[in-house]
């Protein structure tokens, strides 16, 4: 019986992490399809928009958000994460947390 659970946690273990993955690339294709397109602007863009702006923070890295055409841009400040999110279509800031 112990034995049976053990798995069962195991086999939880090896596979959410697989899905999570699996929806990081299914958002890289469609925000790559949606720069193609025309739809957003470039993370290159987003990114020479925003970093200069976060004065004394390290820019850790973006994510995006395909449902709702959003980037999340990730910073350390001190001993915080600073989250800033922009409109791929505009490129305007249209949120921050953590600060």
């Amino acid at each position: 019986m112990k034995s049976a659970i053990l798995s069962a946690v195991l086999v939880v273990h090896l596979v959410a992490p697989a899905a999570g993955q699996t929806q990081r690339y299914r958002d890289q294709d469609a925000a790559a399809e949606a720069r193609r397109s025309g739809q957003i602007k470039s993370l290159r863009e987003i990114e020479e928009r925003v970093i200069p702006r976060m004065v004394g923070a390290r820019y850790l890295g973006p994510e995006f958000d395909a449902r709702t055409a959003t980037y999340r841009l990730k910073f350390m400040r001190g001993g915080s994460v600073v989250w800033v999110d922009v409109d791929g279509r505009t490129g305007a800031v249209i949120g921050r947390s953590g600060e």
